[in-house]
């Protein structure tokens, strides 16, 4: 009788429950956390702020494993696990079972859309796993839709799962499109021929300048700094930028992707897929991804200290305003939930540090093979046996070292050994530690979540705070470092609470807790927990 009472009123409960229309899940590439406290008085009323006041907020929120890249960022955040199960393990990495660098949506198989461009041949296939948009897709019996929207190829694919109605990204160069490939079906939507025959992108070739007078732009650095790149063809990386005419130097359409108008690119492009797509307007809950990666490029030319980044955060909390506006009109007020957080943060550039008495470097990766190859050499007597190096991963070649007579294992211990006493590496780890043992430093539990049996290297190494590979010049991330690890994590809208929390959360608990909040099956590779404190009632 207890029982049969329990289960009344569990199902009651469900009757009532009323999901949201429209789930959008938001992630801003690069985003160090810092940056809402740091920018939040310049923010207006009806972005950042408007998710912030009304929603709940994770102010400690990280990624739980290494590279801090973009793809495994991407794919982390909506199948609910890390590249150990979902096999997204950098960006691009070594393939060693064909000797090759593959991309992580690369695929041969499909034919691009919108674009005759031979590098657009590109689909979910090498993600291990579903999505939290699968899982809906599954749910609805395939009736909710899925679109995924990104500047880049990954932030709009990975998001969206294997099962989503359309991925779209930016075709820049001499093009300027939105795209896709035939994985999503045969031929573009009409709506989207008909845009990109307005040449959309050609609005955005205009003059960047400060949305606000550049002295009121006391959170960032001078605007004259040596620690940026700028753009080619412009003396010094000072506004105001001039992106018609320094297209043609800077890889034509692409001058926009670094820039703060691709990012309003983005936003306009989702809107018309709300209205086009009719997201969000039935009873089966649809999924929207939107990933805006303008941020990124800028961090990567300017730093996370520049005057350029600080006015690329001031104008996309305008591009959210709009947004949210644009969703409280078709969709409705309290009809749809959003989520924003960020694929990997960013280090302040090494150079600026070294200037203000911190420690930082430059780790030279040229020299570091060349240092490898030469111990290898007289350890065991033989060149090759390492056959790449890459991702702060060294790939052994197993046929030579058989041919040879040597021991993987022994050849392994000699390099940690070895690597072990080098300048600027912290860690060192091996197939064997990585394998059979669980870890229980901290890094060494983010090296170790990162790490794919079948796919990942024989040695790892990590490198001390604040040590790069990268050029002197502009911000990079990839590190199991707090300042690439430490990211935002904001709900806002129905079914949220309204509070903040300073527990540590994973990114791995973003699609349990939107699963949750769906009343779905959880992605099938699903890790992380449920962040309940986020969900009313």
């Amino acid at each position: 009788m207890l029982l049969y009472c329990f289960s009344g009123i569990l199902g009651q409960n469900y009757t009532h429950y009323k999901k949201p229309k429209l789930v959008i899940g938001i992630v801003v590439d690069q985003m160090r956390y810092d940056y809402l406290p740091r920018f939040y008085q310049k923010f207006s009323e009806g972005g950042f702020k408007r998710l912030l006041r009304g929603g709940f907020e994770f102010r400690n929120h990280h990624f739980n494993y290494i590279p801090t890249y973009t793809g495994p960022g991407h794919a982390s955040i909506f199948t609910g696990t890390t590249p150990q199960y979902h096999g997204i393990i950098a960006n691009n990495w070594y393939d060693k079972f064909n000797n090759q660098t593959v991309y992580c949506v690369s695929d041969t198989i499909v034919q691009p859309l919108g674009t005759n461009s031979p590098n657009e041949k590109m689909s979910p296939h090498r993600l291990i796993g579903t999505t939290f948009a699968d899982s809906n897709r599954l749910d609805t019996q395939f009736k909710g839709k899925t679109i995924g929207i990104s500047i880049k190829d990954r932030g709009a694919i990975l998001p969206a799962g294997h099962a989503a109605n359309r991925a779209y990204w930016f075709r820049g160069k001499e093009e300027g499109q939105w795209v896709s490939s035939n994985y999503y079906g045969p031929q573009l939507p009409k709506w989207v021929t008909k845009y990109n025959s307005k040449k959309p992108a050609d609005p955005y070739l205009k003059i960047w300048t400060t949305l606000l007078p550049i002295e009121q732009y006391t959170e960032s650095g001078a605007d004259n700094t040596p620690y940026e790149q700028g753009f080619i063809g412009k003396e010094t990386p000072t506004f105001p930028y001039n992106l018609k005419e320094l297209m043609a130097t800077n890889q034509g359409y692409d001058i926009i992707k670094q820039s703060p108008f691709g990012n309003s690119l983005v936003t306009d492009f989702a809107i018309k897929a709300i209205y086009n797509e009719e997201l969000g307007q039935d009873n089966h809950t649809d999924v929207l991804t939107i990933s805006y990666s303008s941020t990124d490029y800028v961090g990567h030319n300017f730093g996370v200290n520049s005057k350029e980044i600080q006015d690329t955060y001031l104008r996309l909390d305008l591009e959210l305003e709009k947004l949210l506006q644009v969703l409280d009109k078709k969709v409705g007020i309290d009809q749809y939930t959003i989520f924003l957080t960020a694929d990997h943060g960013a280090v302040q550039v090494p150079q600026f540090l070294k200037d203000h008495k911190i420690p930082a470097y430059y780790f030279n990766q040229k020299k570091f093979k060349a240092d490898i190859n030469t111990f290898l050499l007289s350890k065991f007597s033989s060149n090759g046996l390492v056959k790449n190096i890459s991702n702060h991963q060294l790939f052994f070649d197993y046929k030579k070292i058989k041919s040879l007579g040597l021991s993987a294992l022994e050849i392994s211990t000699a390099l940690q050994q070895y690597m072990s006493q080098q300048a600027h590496i912290q860690h060192v780890f091996t197939r064997s530690q990585l394998t059979q043992n669980s870890l229980t430093s901290k890094i060494g539990k983010l090296v170790q979540n990162g790490f794919h049996q079948r796919f990942s290297g024989d040695i790892f190494y990590v490198l001390t705070p604040a040590t790069i590979t990268y050029p002197t010049k502009g911000s990079t991330h990839g590190s199991p470092q707090v300042y690439d690890t430490h990211v935002p994590l904001l709900f806002f809208g129905k079914g949220i609470a309204v509070g903040t929390s300073y527990e540590e959360t994973k990114v791995v608990d973003i699609a349990p807790t939107v699963c949750a909040l769906l009343s779905i099956a959880q992605p099938n590779a699903s890790s992380g927990k449920v962040l309940f404190k986020a969900l009313k009632n």
